[in-house]
């Protein structure tokens, strides 16, 4: 199963500081590809992941990979990638690997 966490705090999915991009559209989106999937895909969201820079941030876990950290995805064909790599499953597109970003750094 691949988990998705879109992080909806602080400057991810607020129209504060992405006011032209409909948040809440974005998280429709994510729903019905997991709703479609039969249990493929789990989407959830998170307060804050600690990378405001880059939001919007989304972050996938593919099964038996290490989590992609997507970042800057605010527009409609960001979305649809993210889509069809959700849908297909499979490596992470060229495509996207254009948002891909660095997590932040964890405390120990």
């Amino acid at each position: 199963m691949a988990h998705v966490t879109v992080c909806r705090g602080c400057c991810c999915g607020t129209v504060k500081k992405h006011p032209e991009y409909d948040h809440d559209e974005q998280l429709r989106r994510l729903e019905a590809v997991a709703e479609r999937s039969g249990g493929r895909v789990r989407v959830r969201t998170a307060d804050c992941l600690d990378a405001c820079e880059n939001s919007n941030i989304v972050v996938v876990k593919p099964p038996g990979a290490k989590p992609v950290w997507l970042g800057l995805v605010l527009h409609d064909a960001v979305m649809d990638d993210l889509e069809q790599w959700l849908t297909t499953g499979g490596p992470l597109p060229a495509k996207l690997e254009l948002n891909r970003v660095t997590p932040p750094a964890q405390s120990d």
